[in-house]
């Protein structure tokens, strides 16, 4: 996998428009606790990739399985953001399909990068 800088990564890309996207989703909710916590997982997975991109070797491997884990987690959060009202479902349903292809794009790249070494 040839390529400069994280910014290139399409990944990295995606993950930065969905935590704009959660920022936006959960502009107005009160729930200021759960609020808070999307938010700092959705950040959580492109600064992830960013940060193991900038480290290289092994250590990109290890923050791409934390960024999967946070985007696990972030799921999960929409579910439960779901049940009280904070989203509509169709927010969720839409939060919910971009997490789970951002995974599925964090697995490949890991895979590429064992495939490299």
């Amino acid at each position: 996998m040839a390529y400069r800088s994280f910014e290139e990564l399409d990944v990295w890309k995606r993950a930065c428009q969905l935590a704009v996207t959660v920022y936006e989703a959960m502009k107005k909710s009160r729930e200021y606790s759960l609020r808070d916590q999307m938010q700092r997982a959705a950040v959580s997975i492109p600064s992830n990739i960013a940060e193991g991109a900038e480290r290289g070797g092994k250590d990109f491997g290890r923050f791409l399985r934390i960024a999967r884990g946070s985007a696990a987690e972030l799921r999960t959060q929409c579910y439960i953001a779901t049940k009280v009202g904070a989203i509509n479902a169709e927010e969720m349903n839409r939060l919910v399909a971009e997490l789970r292809e951002i995974s599925k794009m964090l697995t490949g790249l890991a895979s590429s990068l064992k495939t490299e070494h």
